[in-house]
């Protein structure tokens, strides 16, 4: 009897340890790095952003498309890149993307910020040969080592970012979406700012207009690349907010 109930539990034992031997091999599996998607190469577009409707401005080699009033040399294309670095001066898209008039609208960008340096996106602005952009709204690009408290996110004079959340020296994400009345800045997925354009339409700024890349002073050097928008429908033009009442008399 005493073999027979060691021969069991030897026997019960085996099982176990062949029950157990897949879960082992599984949690093996489950410590494994999972594989990362590779990032799209700059001035591209991922398969959902084309999906989305997403459209590059900026081509990767040249500044077809875009017009600088003075000092066009703070304009630079190196290795896939906008290098703003120079006197004050500003580059205006006029390209054939919706006939370079936004309304509403989401504009993506890859930024990077090199310290004590300033710069800026403009949008529903329009071309101007000289002095800062009289139209649209600044989105701020400013180091926190660079002496203006306005800070990268900021919509200028308008909601303030104090302190920048993003490192000089590295690259981040630009993200400023339109809707209606509303802008809203967005970096690394993160909200840095929002604001509501005036009710009155002789306060309001949000015109319509193009988008515009700021060089700010001879010291100040920023760098941007794979700069893409995605003009949104009529029915997207209004806030959220108003979008949810329906239409009017409801």
């Amino acid at each position: 009897m005493m073999r027979r109930g060691m021969t069991a539990a030897v026997l019960a034992a085996a099982g176990l340890g062949m029950i157990a031997a897949p879960a082992a091999a599984s949690e093996k599996e489950a410590d494994r790095p999972v594989a990362k998607k590779k990032p799209a190469p700059p001035n591209t577009l991922t398969a959902a952003e084309k999906k989305a409707g997403f459209v590059l401005l900026f081509d990767g080699k040249s500044l077809k498309d875009w017009k600088v009033g003075d000092n066009p040399k703070t304009f630079q294309v190196a290795d896939g890149k906008i290098v703003v670095n120079g006197p004050r001066a500003h580059a205006f898209y006029a390209g054939p993307v919706a006939n370079h008039t936004f309304k509403s609208f989401e504009l993506r960008a890859r930024v990077l910020v090199h310290p004590k340096s300033n710069s800026g996106i403009y949008i529903h602005t329009r071309y101007q040969e000289k002095g800062w952009p009289g139209q649209g709204y600044e989105c701020q690009v400013c180091s926190d080592q660079f002496g203006d408290p306005r800070k990268t996110g900021s919509i200028y004079r308008r909601s303030d970012v104090k302190k920048s959340p993003v490192k000089d020296g590295e690259w981040f994400d630009y993200h400023i979406v339109v809707r209606g009345r509303k802008i809203t800045t967005i970096l690394n997925g993160k909200k840095a700012a929002e604001y509501t354009d005036p009710a009155d339409p002789g306060q309001r700024r949000l015109k319509g207009g193009t988008i515009a890349l700021q060089g700010h002073d001879p010291k100040s050097r920023v760098e941007y690349h794979t700069i893409r928008i995605r003009p949104l429908p009529e029915k997207d033009r209004r806030s959220p907010s108003e979008n949810s009442r329906g239409p009017k008399g409801r």
